[in-house]
């Protein structure tokens, strides 16, 4: 198993730098350097960077570009200005997600599809498989492109000084393409940890030239640790966790991503009956009483009863609590309800809470 690991193109400054190396999405990566706590702090405090080349990229183009990104997301890209980028998800028929992504539009013949991991192969295999009708060309570029991210206070003027990209003008959840040593690099202001911060694209050349800048700089190294503990503490989900095949959207509590108001796409009919006619169940947070962690998978009881089980659980790092993402059966969903989570053989008194334990801080 370990030999069919993907190696990124920073894999080998990984390993010089001593980070402790696991199997994540079928890549071998970076899990930390320094510690979870230390690198998770940089970034809340002043700036840290991540390796996520082991994303997927995807490029729609055609005169249908539109037209067919518009079928398979559940988010609406209608009118919006070139350069905009948007979150949502890909869901089958039944609603079920496909996988969440971002969607660059860089015009209405070209959009750019920055998918997880863990689901480049199934996600293109589909996305191709749904394009038939469509006049559009679908690349899978994601052998091609490295890519690291940049987040924290400090992202901006990092990026500025350190590596000499003008990206003060840069909105949230806006992208730029810059010409770099005779590539056309892309620098969006996005990120997966709450703060502000930007995510490169390039060749893995380029890819190992900003990262070795960055070192130079003293730029602190992070790993997935941080980055899970980071995106969990603002109510951010993981595929995998708090979506799937058999967790949609509605379920999901990201509704505000699935615009039912635009014409027909893949899933369309399932999610609309469900916002309809409410769900029955779905993912809330929970704050335990004292010190207990809760895991992924640990059940939630209520009277003895179990009403659902942890997708993702911490002792924060920012707050101190310990919190957790959990699926719940409805009506135990409300805020305020009283529930219990079993960590082996003992419970641990817990209530229901929003699902963001800290608050975002990202440029306005």
């Amino acid at each position: 198993m370990e030999e069919n690991l993907i190696k990124t193109c920073l894999h080998d400054r990984h390993v010089k730098l001593g980070a402790l190396m696991s199997p994540f999405g079928g890549f071998d990566m970076p899990i930390q350097y320094k510690g979870i706590t230390e690198e998770h702090n940089a970034v809340r405090h002043e700036v840290g960077v991540f390796d996520v080349s082991h994303m997927g990229e995807v490029r729609v183009k055609g005169p249908d570009a539109y037209k067919f990104v518009s079928h398979i997301f559940v988010n609406d890209v209608t009118g919006a200005p070139n350069g905009q980028i948007f979150y949502g998800m890909m869901c089958y028929e039944n609603g079920g997600t496909v996988d969440d992504l971002l969607v660059y539009k860089v015009n209405d013949e070209e959009y750019f599809l920055v998918i997880n991991a863990s689901n480049i192969d199934k996600d293109v295999a589909w996305i191709k498989q749904n394009a038939e009708g469509f006049n559009v060309e679908i690349t899978d570029q994601s052998p091609y492109y490295g890519e690291v991210a940049i987040q924290g206070p400090k992202a901006e003027e990092t990026v500025e000084n350190v590596l000499e990209i003008p990206v003060k003008d840069i909105a949230f959840y806006n992208f730029k393409t810059f010409p770099i040593d005779g590539e056309e690099v892309i620098v969006s202001r996005t990120g997966y940890t709450g703060e502000d911060g930007f995510e490169v694209y390039g060749s893995h050349e380029f890819t190992q030239k900003v990262w070795d800048k960055l070192m130079e700089a003293g730029v602190q190294p992070c790993g997935l640790g941080c980055r899970d503990t980071l995106r969990f503490e603002v109510g951010l989900p993981l595929y995998g966790d708090e979506l799937s095949a058999d967790i949609t959207p509605i379920e999901a509590s990201l509704s505000m991503f699935v615009k039912l108001d635009k014409p027909e796409f893949i899933g369309k009919e399932a999610l609309a009956k469900q916002k309809a006619e409410g769900v029955k169940r779905r993912i809330i947070g929970i704050e335990l009483e004292g010190n207990a962690i809760p895991r992924h998978g640990y059940p939630v009881e209520v009277d003895g009863k179990q009403i659902g089980e942890i997708t993702t659980g911490y002792r924060s790092i920012s707050t101190g609590k310990s919190v957790a993402m959990a699926m719940v059966d409805k009506p135990y969903d409300k805020l305020g309800t009283n529930v219990e989570v079993r960590i082996r053989k003992k419970t641990f008194p817990g209530v229901v809470v929003k699902k963001r334990f800290y608050d975002k801080s990202y440029k306005k």
